[in-house]
């Protein structure tokens, strides 16, 4: 394998970009929620997401208050349909007999630490490799998702979120050739954009920084 396929395969670009890949693609329930193959279940997503920011933000509910009601009407609503069926001669189920599988909760846990382990490496990558355009990208990133923050509370957050989520992935699937076309487009604007800088400052210092250190070993 040449020195370049594997400088590409470990720059935090590429490793971030097929993290999310392998997020969406590698989980078929996620991947049809987020295209829209399971509408109900994407919808629902949506109304639920919807509601609860509506109750929390505008309505000004309580988290705790939220959960309770909540609760309440589930209890409730599975008490009723209990009793009806009683009453009809049917036998309800049996829902004492629901468990969580190993197997599911095993999986669950191993996709919770692959996540983390995932994010402190990249953290770790971004760090240590010496790719000017990438740091100052994340760090770009990173003041940007501060500024928002300063704009908005973490539930408007989340809630953008969620339904960015619901909505970029099927955009980008319907107009991938263009996004291709744009995003090449805007990579070789900052290529060109990093190489003045980089010529202009960057070379500069580093030459001026080599130059008293000379000078100093010249004195000593």
């Amino acid at each position: 394998m040449s020195t370049e396929a594997t400088t590409t395969e470990t720059t935090p670009s590429h490793f971030l970009g097929n993290y999310l890949i392998k997020l969406y693609c590698g989980n078929d329930i996620m991947k049809d929620i987020v295209l829209w193959r399971r509408k109900k279940l994407s919808t629902m997503i949506i109304v639920t997401a919807t509601v609860t920011w509506v109750l929390m933000e505008v309505y000004q509910f309580n988290f705790l208050t939220l959960m309770s009601w909540l609760t309440i009407s589930v209890v409730a609503s599975i008490f009723i349909y209990s009793n009806m069926l009683t009453l009809l001669g049917k036998e309800p189920q049996n829902l004492l007999r629901l468990e969580l599988e190993e197997e599911t909760a095993v999986r669950m846990a191993k996709t919770v630490r692959a996540w983390i382990e995932k994010s402190i490496k990249w953290f770790f990558i971004v760090s240590t490799k010496e790719d000017w355009p990438v740091f100052v990208g994340v760090m770009a990133r990173l003041l940007a998702i501060s500024y928002v923050g300063n704009c908005m509370d973490f539930l408007t957050f989340i809630y953008i979120g969620i339904l960015a989520g619901m909505t970029l992935p099927l955009t980008y699937n319907k107009n991938e050739d263009k996004i291709k076309r744009c995003m090449e487009w805007l990579r070789e604007k900052y290529k060109r954009f990093y190489e003045i800088i980089d010529e202009k400052a960057i070379k500069k210092i580093k030459s001026r920084i080599l130059n008293e250190n000379e000078k100093e070993k010249k004195i000593e």
